[in-house]
């Protein structure tokens, strides 16, 4: 088993093994040896899931068993399980299983069940990835930054937000019309940052002065590992993402050097079925 897919099990096995404790990020993403962010990501792509609805969802599976197999009260469950109140228990409960915490201690009620996440490499890949492997020196971008809290997926719902933003202002088209660097496109770069924040960009490769209203950062020299996309967006990117973590890390001898990645996007109609984009990420061996 690669070191990555033992280190994101280890991360499950220390959930499960404080389920009715206070559980921090912080911790969870130690037992994997990662950072906040990048333990988040690929845990959100290996299981279609952030770390706070699995979470949630196991305790309120286990509370529904010991519900149907035990006198507990409700209260002490409440309590048990991490929720305040009886209130807030019963409406996080009722949402997942659609019955009240009460009808749950009623005979041949019908759960809705999160088992034990165990994690598998798959590699049958069905359609081969192409990519190419290339040596950078370190190039500087401009554009838009903003931070994100990487908590329940909240960058997720807030990244797509802030490009609806710049297209509708202009921005993207200026980035467009600037790009004189080293990549052509504009760029989405995902920047690691303290505890459960992360650091977005929408820029491009620029050389020059920092033009007003816009910010600049270097992008590391690295090792990357380009992937090719081919699809309409935004289903393309992260049909690619999922298959790149599921399928090719594993059996590629790569580890995530742990600088930014890089999504990179072309002029054309990003909502063509053959619009192409590119994947960019830092590796080492």
């Amino acid at each position: 088993m690669p070191s990555w897919i033992g280190a994101i099990q280890n991360a499950i096995d220390y959930m499960e093994d404080h389920m009715l404790e206070e559980l921090a990020i912080e911790d969870i993403a130690a037992a994997a040896n990662a950072s906040v962010f990048h333990f988040q990501r690929t845990f959100a792509l290996l299981t279609d899931s952030s770390v706070g609805e699995y979470i949630r969802r196991r305790r309120l599976t286990l509370a529904a068993h010991e519900l149907a197999h035990s006198s507990t009260k409700v209260i002490e469950l409440a309590l048990k399980y991490g929720y305040d109140t009886p209130e807030s228990f019963a409406k996080a409960f009722r949402r997942q299983h659609g019955i009240s915490p009460s009808e749950a201690k009623k005979a041949s009620c019908c759960f809705t069940s999160y088992s034990r996440l165990v994690i598998q490499v798959s590699l049958k890949g069905a359609d081969p990835m192409k990519y190419r492997v290339e040596e950078r020196e370190s190039f500087r971008v401009i554009g838009v930054k903003r931070s994100f809290s990487c908590t329940n997926g909240e960058n997720l719902i807030e990244i797509p937000q802030l490009w609806k933003e710049i297209h509708e202002n202009g921005t993207n088209d200026r980035l467009l019309t600037m790009n004189n660097g080293v990549i052509k496109g504009i760029m989405g770069i995902c920047e690691p940052g303290p505890d459960s924040m992360m650091t977005y960009w929408a820029a491009c490769s620029y050389s020059g002065e920092t033009p007003e209203g816009l910010a600049s950062t270097a992008v590391p020299a690295s090792k990357w590992v380009i992937f090719e996309v081919r699809g309409a967006m935004p289903d393309a990117m992260q049909e690619a993402w999922k298959k790149i973590y599921s399928e090719w890390f594993p059996a590629s001898g790569f580890e995530h050097a742990g600088t930014p990645d890089l999504e990179v996007y072309t002029e054309d109609d990003a909502y063509s079925s053959d619009y192409y984009s590119e994947i960019w990420i830092p590796v080492k061996k």
